[in-house]
């Protein structure tokens, strides 16, 4: 990681996650996305007096799902909390969490980046209900839509033991990927199913004291974690460095002008007055429940890129971003069962098909026949077409699901491999650009690009990439 003015980050996430229950957590009120204000809610969600919570079974089930696949020990014995606050959104005026006895501690998941791998430990997973949602319009004020009150969440809670703001994407990349595969959630970040608080502290490098954080609160994009973090860690270090003191603060992120502002003091827990909720009892787990839901998890992802690695001779980074969403990992091993070059697959759908995928990809998005995008690969693999015009095809196939063989046969995309028609395609391009060869004899090696790239635009992208760079290397030397 590169350091600013000696600095080092440190984060840690809260991540709060809808369950993908049909109800909430202590009503029978319903969860559906995007209905019309206040419609979704009622005495019970609402904390009227005299009301009385029921604790919904279906969320413990899924956040100890979460659990299981996060490595967390599960609690046998943990209860709700009554953390009270003050704010427009939470009609009650207190939110029912888990303070001290959650149901899931001390986990942990591995993540890979570009640079390294690492492995992010978990404090703990507890559930809660969700508040509602303020509304502000310019002309009507500020309103309250009441029907995300009572939606069940869980909050996942990390140690402090990411370092940059890669390490944070990639984390928050890799826990939604482990939610979709167990099916607790959809987690749809513009929805707000899965949405992050930060975090950030900085400290000289090398230190071990820990610096004064602040926290950014619900950042729903991995565009947004990032770019946050990468402003709130300059700003603390510029405010350190001109002699100010970081204060504990919650502070908003506005996506439009990529800085962070303070919202509000930071509370601490003592500030919440929890207390154990008088009207639910507390959460027992059998043995035989906790097995029950353990044989109900798929296998996950690193289970899966620990197969691909082995099986395609793929890279742990290939395979994490392969194994991204259950839908792409199974599409990808229905193409892979039908090319004879599973890498070169890999390839295309790393190097082109990442690029135009919508950042919450679904089955939906996945549109192409495998046999199609796989025929692409293997039509690369023997040698009939480049790479070139394999990753152009490919994007084809993907958008269009037209047939490869079909299409490299009508429109003439068969690669040429022949060498005097290749040689002579690079010697009119030696010709035609004197200073480049000039400049790449005088030791300017990079000149060879731009000749091979013009040799290559006379084959109309068709010459065999390798064989054509042979050549012109040769010629180059004479």
């Amino acid at each position: 990681m590169n350091l600013y003015k000696g600095y080092e980050m440190v984060i840690g996430l809260e991540v709060h996650c809808e369950l993908g229950t049909k109800t909430k957590i202590f009503c029978t009120c319903p969860t559906t996305f995007g209905a019309e204000p206040n419609t979704q809610c009622c005495p019970v969600c609402m904390g009227l007096p005299g009301t009385l919570p029921v604790l919904n079974r279906q969320v413990v089930d899924y956040a100890v799902k979460a659990g299981l696949a996060t490595n967390c020990t599960i609690a046998r014995y943990s209860k709700q909390d009554r953390k009270n606050y003050f704010y427009p959104d939470l009609p009650k005026a207190y939110q029912i969490s888990q303070y001290d006895l959650p149901l899931c501690e001390h986990g942990w998941l591995d993540i890979e980046t570009d640079e390294s791998a690492k492995r992010i430990g978990i404090t703990r997973i507890h559930i809660e209900e969700d508040a509602g949602k303020l509304i502000h319009d310019p002309e009507k004020g500020t309103m309250i839509d009441c029907n995300r009150c009572g939606v069940p969440l869980i909050e996942i809670v990390s140690e402090p033991d990411i370092r940059s703001a890669a390490e944070a994407v990639a984390y928050v990349r890799k826990l939604r990927s482990i939610l979709l595969y167990t099916g607790v959630s959809d987690c749809r970040m513009q929805e707000g199913s899965l949405r992050c608080d930060v975090n950030l502290s900085v400290r000289k490098a090398g230190s071990k004291e820990f610096g004064t954080r602040t926290e950014m609160k619900n950042i729903n994009s991995f565009t947004f974690i990032q770019r946050a973090i990468e402003y709130e860690y300059k700003r603390q270090v510029d405010a350190l460095e001109s002699g100010e003191v970081i204060t504990q603060e919650t502070r908003r992120f506005d996506p439009n002008t990529g800085k962070t502002s303070c919202m509000r003091k930071k509370e601490d827990a003592n500030d919440y007055r929890y207390f154990p909720d008088p009207d639910l009892p507390p959460i027992r787990l059998s043995e035989e429940l906790i097995s029950q839901l353990q044989s109900e998890i798929p296998v996950l992802p690193d289970e899966r890129k620990k197969q691909y690695m082995e099986r395609y001779g793929l890279t742990a980074y290939d395979g994490e971003l392969l194994t991204a969403s259950r839908e792409l990992a199974d599409y990808f091993e229905a193409c892979a069962a039908l090319t004879d070059y599973p890498k070169l697959l890999a390839n295309l759908f790393i190097a082109e098909i990442f690029r135009i995928l919508p950042p919450e990809f679904g089955a939906e998005d996945l549109k192409a026949t495998p046999a199609r995008f796989a025929a692409v690969a293997q039509l690369m693999g023997e040698g009939t077409i480049n790479s070139g015009t394999a990753k152009k095809l490919a994007i084809e196939v993907w958008n269009d699901d037209i047939d490869p063989v079909e299409a490299v046969e009508a429109r003439g995309l068969a690669q040429i491999n022949d060498v005097a028609t290749i040689t002579e395609w690079v010697r009119q391009a030696l010709e035609e650009s004197p200073a480049l060869v000039k400049d790449y004899r005088a030791g300017k090696t990079k000149a060879s690009s731009a000749l091979i790239g013009r040799a290559m635009a006379k084959s109309q992208g068709k010459a065999n990439p390798v064989l054509l760079n042979q050549i012109a290397m040769e010629l180059l030397q004479k």
